[in-house]
């Protein structure tokens, strides 16, 4: 099957694929305010640059898409029959650089939270999940 659409047009589309604010990543964020926690975004400073990070608790939170992460989730194990070899070493490079920017993270003594895309479909369990990283002795 070929893309739908022609190679600049493709480009286009990708191009309007965010790595900041998205809706995944404000869920998250607005339940953590919701549960008056305060936090950072997108720390430069630190490996990997969290997507959240509450420095107080020494913690850093990833909100990965699933299909760009390799989640091992339905939507994270489809590959795309177009490009199929461009994509499993894409995928496989971002696994990578996650692994390496929580290895770092945690041997600087930080706690490292990920949250997946399909984790955001059960907002009752996302809110217990990230009330209980905020709990003060909540030291795994």
């Amino acid at each position: 099957m070929t893309d739908v659409y022609d190679k600049a047009k493709r480009s286009a589309v990708m191009a309007r694929v965010k790595s900041k604010d998205t809706t995944p990543e404000r869920t998250v964020r607005r339940v953590l305010t919701r549960l008056g926690a305060r936090y950072r975004l997108h720390r430069r400073d630190l490996p990997g640059h969290p997507d959240i990070v509450l420095p107080g608790r020494r913690l850093a939170i990833f909100v990965h898409g699933c299909f760009w992460h390799g989640h091992d989730c339905a939507r994270g194990s489809r590959v795309p029959k177009n490009n199929r070899d461009y994509w499993l070493a894409k995928v496989g490079r971002n696994v990578a650089r996650d692994a390496r920017a929580i290895a770092a993270l945690e041997t600087d003594g930080w706690r490292v939270e990920v949250v997946w895309e399909c984790d955001l479909k059960d907002e009752t369990a996302l809110t217990a999940r990230l009330a209980a990283l905020l709990e003060p002795y909540s030291l795994e």
